[in-house]
C-alpha cells in the first residue's frame, strides 16, 4: 500500500497487528496527531459524551480501514461528516446563515424609506430644514445600531458573553451545592439545565465563527 499520505510520516506508522489497537494509554496519542499539522487543535473543546462517541465509530473499523482513514482525505472527511456532532454543528451554522441573510434583507427593505425621507428633505429645506434633519439623522442612527446590533462580530459577542454567564451561573449553583445550600435533586436539575444551555450556545458559536472563516 501506498505510503503517501495528508498525514505526517510519524503517523501512518503503527504495529502490524491484525486488530486496531484498544483504547487506552496509547490511543488518545496515535488518534490525537492523526489529523493534518495545519488543522487547529481542537481536542481540549471536545467533551467526554462527544469523545465517548467518535471512539464508538472507529472501534470496530479494521486496520486496513484505519490506515485508509490517514492516507485517504476523501475517506476521512466522509467519516467526520459522519460524526453526530459534526451534522450538528453544520445544521446549527446553516440555521444561522439563514437567519443572518434574513436579517440582511430586513435592513435592505429598509432602504427605500430612507431614500424617501431624504427626497423629503431636499422638498422642504427651505421650511422644515432642521426638523427635517433631525428626523433622518435620527432614523440613519438607528439603522447603523441595527446593523451594528446584528453584525456577526456583535452576534458573536452577545454569544460569547451569553456563555460566560451561564458559565458562572454553574459555577455559583455548583459552589451552593458544596456550602449545602441547595439539595442535590433541586442542584442536578438547575446543572443539567445550565450545561444544556451551555453547550447549545457553544455550538452556535462554533458554527457562527467557521461560517465567518467560511
Amino acid at each position: 500500500m501506498s505510503t503517501d499520505s495528508w498525514y505526517p510520516p510519524s503517523v501512518i506508522s503503527s504495529p502490524s497487528s491484525s486488530r486496531p489497537a484498544t483504547p487506552g494509554a496509547n490511543t488518545p496519542s496515535s488518534f490525537g496527531t492523526s489529523r493534518p499539522a495545519d488543522r487547529p487543535n481542537t481536542l481540549s473543546n471536545v467533551s467526554p459524551a462527544e469523545a465517548a462517541g467518535i471512539i464508538a465509530v472507529l472501534k470496530d473499523k479494521s486496520v486496513d480501514e484505519l490506515r485508509k482513514l490517514l492516507s485517504d482525505k476523501e475517506a476521512y472527511q466522509n467519516l467526520l461528516l459522519s460524526v453526530e456532532p459534526v451534522k450538528t454543528q453544520n445544521r446549527v451554522r446553516d440555521e444561522l446563515r439563514n437567519e443572518t441573510l434574513q436579517l440582511a434583507r430586513e435592513n435592505l427593505e429598509k432602504e427605500p424609506r430612507i431614500v424617501e425621507l431624504r427626497n423629503q428633505c431636499r422638498i422642504i429645506r427651505t421650511s422644515e430644514l432642521a426638523t427635517a434633519q433631525e428626523k433622518l439623522h435620527e432614523l440613519e442612527r438607528k439603522k447603523e445600531e441595527t446593523l451594528k446590533y446584528y453584525s456577526p462580530s456583535s452576534l458573536l459577542h452577545r454569544l460569547e458573553d451569553a456563555m460566560s454567564k451561564t458559565e458562572e451561573e454553574s459555577e455559583t449553583l455548583h459552589r451552593q451545592l458544596l456550602d449545602g445550600e441547595i439539595d442535590l435533586s433541586a442542584f442536578v436539575q438547575k446543572y443539567k439545565k445550565m450545561r444544556y444551555t451551555y453547550h447549545k450556545r457553544a455550538l452556535t458559536h462554533l458554527a457562527a465563527k467557521t461560517s465567518a472563516i467560511g
